[in-house]
């Protein structure tokens, strides 16, 4: 008997509770439910637990969970998703124009054998250093082409950067695009820099599977509405 009214009591309140969120006072409906377990178990629940509940947080939580799944919450930190979800390019339209400068930075992980065959610019393709620079500029120059929600710029300036590391016998690479513009620049950089990497890749993979492309980040950008940014501050 006890059981059927513990389930028949405390099943349509919770249910209740569940399927009202965002329409009624959180706090009251704690309440009634703390009411109806007093009225089943002879006491009120214990302080340790309603007391750790905070009810202005629950009810905060809840309003944002309910204007998200009702719509109403965009993604207001991702500029290429818009209300409901879909892809989108961003409208650059009314931005200023200003100076636009980024740099990026990679690294391809030879391994000794490749490093040295690379020094010696004896590699069976050529010398692996100018082709990979060119190929960075190229993949400059067609960002817009393979991201999709790149805009397509005027850019003033590309320019592409290998050096031999003995340390970690690698090829670091960096690469610096700049327009005057509406838009940043920082995926043309990056482009350079993972064009450059690939270009590296492709060049030694006949001497080695172990090859690696890794750290492609950006270092630094100025221009635009943030203003200037640099990843050691």
């Amino acid at each position: 008997m006890f059981l059927r009214r513990v389930a028949s009591n405390t099943l349509p309140l919770s249910r209740r509770l569940f399927c009202s969120i965002g329409s009624h006072d959180i706090s009251k409906a704690i309440s009634e439910l703390n009411q109806e377990m007093e009225s089943v178990f002879g006491e009120p629940p214990p302080s340790s637990l309603s007391g750790s509940i905070d009810n202005q947080s629950m009810a905060q939580d809840v309003k944002l969970s309910t204007e998200e799944m009702d719509g109403k919450e965009s993604f207001t930190g991702l500029t290429h998703i818009g209300s409901k979800g879909e892809a989108q390019m961003v409208d650059v339209s009314h931005k200023d124009i200003s100076k636009r400068v980024a740099i990026a930075h990679g690294k391809v992980i030879l391994g000794r054998e490749v490093f040295d065959l690379v020094s010696a610019n004896q590699m069976g393709k050529g010398d692996v250093l100018s082709v990979a620079k060119l190929a960075g500029i190229c993949g400059a120059k067609q960002t817009s082409n393979l991201i999709p929600l790149c805009h397509n710029i005027n850019l003033m300036h590309v320019r592409v950067d290998l050096a031999l590391n003995p340390h970690d016998f690698s090829v670091e690479i960096k690469g610096e695009a700049a327009s005057d513009g509406k838009t940043g620049v920082e995926m043309e950089a990056l482009t350079a820099v993972t064009v450059a990497g690939l270009t590296v890749y492709d060049m030694c993979k006949a001497a080695s599977k172990y090859i690696q492309i890794t750290d492609i980040r950006l270092e630094h950008k100025t221009g635009g509405k943030s203003g200037d940014w640099s990843r050691d501050k």
